[in-house]
């Protein structure tokens, strides 16, 4: 069952969304309470928050390219964890851990989170 769940992401993956909010008012936020950290490793990275559209193409790209790790399957869906490798624009790059989630009855898996994996930025 979870295989087929997993592959399921994996075939939806071209149907996948970041949410705005995710981007710019939380990952790339620097003022953000709980987001800041991962603000800052994003920055080492490359990604900037006047330039939102270039870490949603590549959280997609983290997607598309790596397996789902585990499934969570839920009351309202099933949450897919993603690890691997994301590059920045500054050409460095570090594993992360993406997760997304696919609401009953829906096909697009939308953006939760992600965050780094320790010890893993080169």
């Amino acid at each position: 069952m979870v295989s087929a769940v997993a592959d399921r992401l994996k075939v939806n993956v071209d149907e996948a969304y970041v949410p705005e909010a995710k981007l710019s008012g939380y990952l790339l936020a620097a003022d953000h309470a709980s987001g800041r950290s991962k603000a800052l490793f994003l920055s080492k990275l490359g990604f900037r928050s006047d330039q939102p559209d270039v870490l949603r193409r590549a959280l997609l790209q983290h997607a598309a390219d790596n397996a789902v790790s585990s499934v969570q399957l839920t009351p309202f869906g099933a949450k897919y964890l993603i690890e691997g490798r994301v590059s920045g624009p500054t050409g460095s790059a570090a594993a992360i851990r993406s997760v997304w989630f696919v609401e009953i009855g829906e096909r697009s898996p939308r953006f939760v989170t992600a965050y780094p994996l320790r010890g893993t930025q080169k």
